[in-house]
């Protein structure tokens, strides 16, 4: 009992720590798989994860089946959320075809170097509270984890449709992280959840359907995956349909109901600067060069895609634009030493249609030497002669 009482006692106080520490809501469960595991092999088999082959990897699958491969003698799981959610763009910044528009989360500072250190903050307090030999491990975003499952088993919300975890009141606008420890924690009894009901807003919002039935992504369609993770071409006939989205999306998120109760981020490092920051003139993007992204983006999560994803983007964005107003910074980009930049930049001119732009693609199209830009390049000129 009043070992019991110790560990309650533990618990209660690692939670105030956490919220001391800035997270907006913490839960404890034991170190259990997943109990939604089997969907998540399934998903895999359908090879939904595209091109993120990580997420299939054996080593992978095995840490996520017994997070005692993660962390031996592992027994609880401490799950936090850390709010993001700041202003509401307007929607003719938002909207303006001539801006690239950028997801929420990626309008501050990157989450994970705000995160990570409180988190090991939290680790380094638990050892000294718990005393003896204590071995633990933090993830933010990285780990071989269902991070959403083991946050909702520890009462931080439940799954929505558009598979994001949402709070009953406070939406979905908010990071995750964990902390893995051989202490023995009290676990959470989470209260009784809602869900989404007959609610289909965000099934219908997703701007290239990627969400084959409720509560299954297929990231392939995913906006947010092909300007991320994608470090290939876009598909031809997705580029139409991802609009002004430069880096992530947030539709699916936007439309649903529960986001009426998001709390405004208490994170200064979260907020933009300016609308600038959430939705720049995309022939800012486009003129950026390595040592301009570097620095435009030092801090951010963009700087993980680096220079040459961003301005396929832009490149798209451009094209979905359609507007003569963007030749002038897409015609340099034809000789861009990236063969990714050469060809987006292509599709981008051949929507626009614009004469200075196909005159300069023929000119490129007779020293291109790269296959796939050359057939970008001929695309261009065929659609442009339609």
């Amino acid at each position: 009992m009043k070992q019991d009482s110790r560990r309650a006692e533990l618990t209660q106080q690692l939670k105030e720590k956490a919220r001391a520490l800035g997270f907006s809501m913490v839960g404890v469960v034991e170190a259990r798989p997943s109990p939604h595991l089997e969907a998540y092999f399934r998903w895999l088999a359908q090879e939904y994860q595209g091109t993120m082959g990580w997420m299939a990897r054996p080593d992978r699958q095995i840490r996520r089946r017994d997070l005692d491969v993660i962390l031996p003698g592992v027994r609880s799981l401490v799950s936090v959320g850390l709010d993001y959610q700041t202003i509401t763009l307007p929607p003719e910044i938002a909207e303006d075809p001539a801006r690239g528009r950028i997801s929420n989360y990626a309008w501050g500072v990157d989450y994970h170097d705000l995160m990570t250190p409180r988190l090991q903050e939290l680790a380094a307090w638990l050892r000294a509270e718990a005393g003896g030999e204590v071995a633990d491990k933090v993830y933010v975003d990285t780990g071989a984890i269902l991070e959403r499952d083991h946050a909702a088993a520890a009462g931080l919300g439940f799954t929505g449709k558009n598979t994001m975890l949402i709070a009953p009141r406070r939406g979905s606008w908010f990071f995750l992280g964990e902390l893995l420890t051989t202490v023995s924690l009290k676990p959470d009894t989470p209260a009784p959840m809602p869900n989404c009901g007959s609610c289909r807003r965000c099934l219908d919002a997703c701007p290239t359907a990627a969400f084959p039935r409720p509560y299954v992504l297929d990231a392939r369609r995913c906006i947010s995956y092909l300007t991320i993770e994608l470090k290939e071409w876009i598909p031809r006939e997705l580029r139409p349909l991802m609009g002004n989205w430069v880096y992530g999306c947030d539709v699916c998120q936007v439309v649903c109901p529960f986001n009426r109760f998001a709390r405004p981020a208490e994170e200064a490092a979260f907020r933009p600067e300016s609308v600038d920051v959430a939705a720049p003139p995309l022939r800012e993007l486009l003129a950026l060069d390595e040592a301009g992204f570097a620095a435009r983006f030092e801090g951010s999560p963009i700087k993980r895609i680096k220079r040459q994803r961003l301005v396929r983007n832009a490149a798209v964005a451009a094209g979905n634009w359609g507007s003569p107003e963007a030749v002038p910074a897409l015609l340099p980009l034809l000789a861009d030493e990236s063969a990714l930049v050469r060809g987006h930049a292509a599709w981008a001119l051949g929507e626009i249609g614009a004469a200075a732009g196909m005159a300069r693609i023929e000119t490129a199209l007779a020293t291109e030497e790269d296959e796939v830009v050359r057939e970008e390049l001929a695309r261009a000129l065929g659609r442009a002669g339609k």
